[in-house]
């Protein structure tokens, strides 16, 4: 298994409900592909560089992982198809493997 970085944010405004209902979905698709998470780290609101989908703030989180890399695709996927995620991005950290 490789080790991976996932960060992702979603709309500040979000309900915690819904923000707990997607860090479920990638853990679970992790945990489906054989993979584990190995930290999860809560940045908070942070002010965006430019306007993405109406927003100037986002809530941060950072998800660091191991994974097969046949899954990753699989897990993107499934942010894509997520509608409270409004960007991501999955980076394989050969420093941690």
């Amino acid at each position: 298994m490789k080790a991976y970085e996932l960060l992702f944010f979603v709309a500040p405004t979000i309900e915690d409900e819904t923000r707990l209902a997607v860090m479920k979905r990638i853990e679970t698709t992790i945990a489906e592909g054989e993979g584990k998470v190995d930290n999860v780290e809560d940045w908070g609101k942070r002010k965006l560089a430019y306007e993405v989908a109406g927003l100037t703030e986002g809530d941060y989180t950072l998800i660091d992982f191991h994974a097969n890399p046949a899954n990753i695709a699989e897990l993107d996927r499934v942010l894509r198809i997520t509608d409270a995620v409004v960007r991501h991005k999955i980076v394989r950290r050969a420093d941690r493997d």
